[in-house]
């Protein structure tokens, strides 16, 4: 299949970034799917458009993550949504097409609207938002989409307009279909959800003692007061990590029994999860040691090239089905 998912260079890379998106992605890639994977800079103006000092160094940031995490610029498509700038020109012709209650009925607009209610966010951008989106996964007539939970009602958004354009216009859109990513949600380290204005985050880009200075302190069962209180994993933020990070059956046994019978204390419990966490991530900090800035930039350069090459393609046969004269 050819797929298209993307990121927000809202800040550095965290664990709950990896866990949500790339490790899957590089699944998809590993599989030999015609991966398309980007960094959505201009989406990240919808709700931070007051403040870019730092956009372009977090897309950097951004890329430099994809490639830490073992995805391939010699296997899939890796780009920046800004040097393409045919998703801007697509965005505009489905606007003219997307009647306005299909995207006030969207339901994270509401609920972005009282989750950032600190912000401006009248802006049009933000309401367009839905048809960038569609955009960015129609230009490369993708046929599916890698994402979570939060994100089906965008595709099948997408979706919607796919219909709607080929029913104007004759046939030229795919349907694309949803991969759902079925992951637990990491939650912070303070057991609130991961972000940065919490101050709760653990980078991705990481050391072992770094990692221990995160981990060790977290918030745990608020009934295992003492060690010798008894808990359940299903109330501890600690166990939503151990799912997230390969924990074997023989562990899970050990875990459940050790908590809930108060044989283990919380620190045993976190001290399995970070031997489970570094074994994972230490491959993927080496491989940040080795990607520099230049590097990175070149790997954009290349990727916005090879994207802007089929991008192209599907403005010419877009223009000529709605006979545009240029």
């Amino acid at each position: 299949m050819r797929l298209l998912s993307g990121v927000r260079p809202t800040g550095k890379p965290h664990i709950g970034n990896y866990v949500g998106a790339l490790r899957n992605w590089k699944s998809l890639q590993d599989e030999g799917h015609e991966c398309f994977f980007f960094v959505a800079d201009w989406h990240a103006l919808t709700t931070a458009y007051e403040d870019t000092k730092q956009l372009q160094q977090n897309t950097v940031e951004v890329m430099r993550a994809f490639l830490a995490c073992g995805l391939d610029p010699n296997k899939s498509v890796l780009f920046v949504q800004s040097g393409v700038k045919e998703h801007a020109e697509l965005a505009l012709l489905f606007s003219m097409i997307v009647p306005l209650p299909w995207l006030e009925r969207v339901p994270t607009y509401k609920e972005m609207k009282q989750q950032l209610s600190d912000k401006d966010l009248s802006n049009t951008g933000f309401l367009l938002y839905p048809v960038l989106q569609a955009a960015d996964i129609l230009i490369y007539l993708a046929e599916g989409v890698p994402v979570g939970e939060d994100q089906v009602y965008h595709v099948e958004l997408t979706r919607e307009i796919a219909r709607r354009f080929n029913y104007l216009y004759g046939q030229t859109f795919p349907e694309p279909e949803v991969i759902l990513s079925i992951v637990p949600k990491l939650p912070g380290t303070d057991g609130r959800k991961m972000s940065k204005s919490y101050g709760n985050i653990i980078p991705l880009e990481n050391t072992s003692e770094e990692l221990e200075k995160s981990i060790l302190p977290m918030v745990t069962d608020p009934a295992r007061k003492r060690r010798t209180d008894p808990g359940d994993p299903n109330k501890c933020p600690v166990w939503d990590y151990h799912r997230a990070f390969g924990i074997s059956e023989d562990e899970k046994q050990w875990v459940f029994e050790g908590c809930t019978k108060a044989k283990i204390g919380c620190i045993d419990c976190k001290k399995l999860l970070l031997k489970n966490m570094k074994r994972e991530l230490e491959p993927i900090w080496e491989r940040y040691s080795k990607i520099d800035e230049h590097f990175t930039k070149d790997v954009i350069e290349e990727g916005n090239r090879k994207a802007k090459s089929v991008a192209e393609q599907t403005m010419k046969l877009v223009r000529e089905r709605m006979n545009l004269l240029f």
